[in-house]
């Protein structure tokens, strides 16, 4: 019923996103935005046992407002049509650290694992960490259940050639060319209405810990 009133309400969002029907609705945006957060503090809980530099991390850090920056846009919406955080160390929703990602939008809810659009001299660091280190990365996600859930990394913006310092013929080269280190999976409807919906994020994110590991090496180096 959680994820129902809050995907109900985005979707009544979506085709409302104006400040008037937002203050008409806004005890819906309270109710909704607590039940988020709740959800994101137990997601934060279930995390710390598997990973503790999650131990101390408050869920309100983590998740994002919904107001939108339209400063800069050509769309002039006030609102997300999503609700998200990002579960990670030193800073919540503001780390550059490898962290956990969960997003709720109707038609769209997924979770991510990851570093996303790290500052320049950071990727530059991830980017020589898996050429330096390379069989150990394909080591973590070579994993069975690894490919099962994060098949490949999220390519966005990737780029199409060799970036300067690493040689073209390196067997892994896609890797490299990456601006985003991070995974992600689309969360199934069935799931949604799954009663241990949490749980099973949780277990999921489990498996790509790993990867946060390596990479939050490198990122603890360079910040």
């Amino acid at each position: 019923m959680i994820i129902s009133n809050i995907l109900n309400f985005l979707s009544d969002l979506k085709e409302n996103n104006n400040r008037e029907w937002f203050a008409q609705n806004k005890e819906r945006y309270t109710q909704t935005k607590s039940e988020f957060e709740k959800l994101c503090q137990t997601l934060t809980d279930k995390i710390s046992q598997f990973d503790e530099d999650i131990k101390h991390v408050d869920a309100k850090d983590c998740v994002f407002r919904i107001y939108r920056d339209t400063r800069f846009s050509l769309d002039k919406t006030p609102y997300k049509n999503h609700y998200a955080a990002f579960i990670a160390s030193n800073g919540g929703r503001k780390s550059v650290r490898g962290g956990y990602y969960f997003h709720l939008e109707p038609g769209k809810c997924f979770i991510a694992i990851g570093v996303w659009c790290p500052p320049p001299d950071l990727l530059k660091a991830l980017r020589q960490s898996v050429y330096d280190n390379i069989d150990e990365l394909k080591e973590i996600i070579e994993v069975t259940k690894f490919q099962k859930y994060f098949p490949k990394f999220f390519d966005e913006d990737k780029l199409k050639t060799a970036p300067k310092g690493f040689p073209k013929d390196f067997p892994e080269i896609e890797l490299i060319k990456l601006k985003h280190y991070m995974v992600e999976y689309v969360l199934p409807e069935n799931m949604l209405s799954d009663e241990e919906l949490i749980s099973k994020v949780a277990d999921i994110m489990q498996i790509a810990y790993p990867l946060n590991a390596f990479l939050n090496y490198t990122v603890d180096e360079v910040v």
